[in-house]
């Protein structure tokens, strides 16, 4: 790392993780989870002159054993932008009765950023990459202020925004209210098809709405397709570099359709645990970008290690993992 590293600041939701599989692997798993896939992929991927920037609220029941597994991170700054909160932490139980498909249940929950406390934070970064892994990181109103006062680029995994909590606590998928707003509050947006399918009701053909949503202010969604690898819809005129992104912004457009294409995943099918993949493809296709990559290049290279991802259990040891430094086993 350089003296003076570039700080990417990653906003998300750290989790705590328990895993049933009922396929014939072993039992319940449980461990740190949410956005600690993202953070395992950025301390793999991202180039050496960046430093890793938690923006996360820990719940005080948990929180001794989330310092413990945030300082197991060689990047990141652990002391910038955690902060502790007498909430309960959340918790998700998440049920797998095939490689894709399970019913996920949400216990607790740390309450939202607010501007006042979120502002400062992200004025210490680079480049801000949020993942609504709960879907309450922050409201709308928070979004737009951030939109309006960060400078540099940003990029949001819109995921969880897609979910609601019944009473039980077991999410279920919903349309994303005021979806128009929440899109312009970002430069580069990232969801899964499910989602895609969802954000495009308003419109019936979700390519369509989404080549009518990219522009000067949204330069990019990215589609995550499962074992279908990935796919894409790009403004006129964008760029891959993240850094000019922000001089786009509260432009009129530029002149041309949008454009759009798919990274295939490569080689066969892997076997093992689905969990966090989104994550770690969102988190490997920003940090590549940032490392230079143009955007078929970065997508291949997401692809490639989300495919990774499934081959070991957790979020435990991940990075070392991504990194090819142990065994899909070796760290179980």
């Amino acid at each position: 790392m350089t003296q003076n590293p570039k700080r990417l600041g990653v906003l998300g939701t750290l989790v705590w993780d328990k895993i049933e599989y009922r396929d014939g692997r072993v039992g319940q798993v449980e461990e740190w989870g949410g956005v600690a896939y993202a953070l395992s992929a950025f301390e793999a991927v991202l180039p050496d002159d960046w430093e890793i920037v938690p923006l996360i609220k820990v719940g005080s029941d948990l929180s001794e054993s989330a310092w413990r597994f945030l300082r197991s991170f060689p990047r990141i700054d652990v002391d910038t932008g955690i902060r502790v909160v007498p909430q309960p932490n959340n918790q998700v139980e998440l049920v797998y009765e095939g490689l894709e498909r399970r019913s996920e249940r949400l216990i607790g929950g740390v309450p939202p950023w607010l501007w006042a406390e979120l502002g400062p934070l992200a004025g210490t970064c680079d480049a801000l990459y949020v993942n609504f892994i709960s879907g309450f990181e922050m409201e709308l109103d928070t979004a737009r202020s951030l939109r309006s006062a960060f400078r540099g680029p940003t990029y949001a995994d819109l995921h969880s925004l897609f979910l609601g909590v019944g009473r039980s606590g077991f999410r279920f998928p919903q349309e994303l209210p005021s979806w128009g707003a929440w899109l312009c509050c970002f430069d580069a947006v990232q969801m899964n098809s499910e989602e895609f399918e969802l954000l495009g009701r308003a419109m019936g053909d979700p390519w369509e709405l989404a080549a009518h949503s990219v522009g000067p202010e949204l330069k990019l969604i990215a589609v995550t397709l499962g074992t279908g690898g990935a796919g894409y819809v790009a403004g006129a005129g964008f760029e891959s570099d993240p850094f000019l992104w922000p001089q786009t912004r509260h432009r009129v457009a530029t002149p041309g359709p949008a454009r759009s294409g798919v990274a295939p995943a490569q080689g066969a099918e892997r076997v093992g645990d689905p969990t966090g993949c989104g994550d770690v493809w969102g988190a490997t296709f920003l940090a590549r970008l940032l490392g230079g990559d143009k955007l078929q290049s970065a997508m291949n290279e997401a692809n490639r290690i989300a495919a990774k991802n499934v081959e070991h259990r957790g979020a435990n040891g991940l990075h070392r993992h991504l990194q090819g430094r142990l065994s899909a086993e070796g760290d179980a």
